[in-house]
């Protein structure tokens, strides 16, 4: 149950720290313009030189954005029952954390996967159709590896929630 719990939290925190680095940077996106390389994140564009917020509110970044902070907020309260599950705290009598863990990874791993599907699907109907030089970049492969860890975060917690349960018919 442990290794299932470690296994979890260890994907939990990479992919909270990979939710964090894909959110914040600017290289969600770039393209070709004028000669020049420029790229874009979810709240930022920068030419060369000199870098500018994205002040327009697009309704498919601010979907995107939000969805990346719902998933950053789930992980970050899933690490802590985590955690908690893990060092066996029992403050809470009746709430099973291993059980609550994994559903708030599956929660973040659900956030995330929207927000890539959003920007996905808005990005490629847009620039696809009108610029031919362009590419997804870093960040947003960030985003998409978070969705794989998060997912076995959520995995791996509600494994170790099924070793723990209690089976069978004296367990009542």
């Amino acid at each position: 149950m442990y290794s299932f719990m470690g296994g979890g939290l260890f994907c939990a925190g990479v992919g909270k720290i990979l939710l964090v680095i894909s959110t914040a940077t600017d290289y969600w996106m770039q393209y070709r313009q004028s000669g020049s390389y420029m790229h874009q994140g979810l709240w930022r564009y920068c030419l060369p030189g000199k870098c500018m917020t994205l002040t327009d509110s697009i309704a498919y970044w601010d979907a995107t954005r939000a969805f990346m902070i719902l998933s950053i907020l789930a992980c970050f309260f899933g690490i802590i029952i985590g955690v908690l599950a893990f060092i066996n705290y029992s403050s809470f009598s009746g709430f099973d954390k291993t059980f609550a863990a994994g559903i708030l990874y599956f929660i973040s791993c659900f956030f995330v996967l929207l927000a890539m599907a959003v920007y996905t699907g808005m990005t490629v109907n847009y620039y696809g159709k009108r610029y031919g030089n362009w590419r997804f970049s870093w960040s947003y492969i960030m985003g998409w590896v978070s969705v794989v860890l998060t997912f076995f975060s959520g995995i791996f917690y509600m494994c170790a929630y099924r070793m723990y349960e209690p089976r069978g018919p004296m367990s009542r």
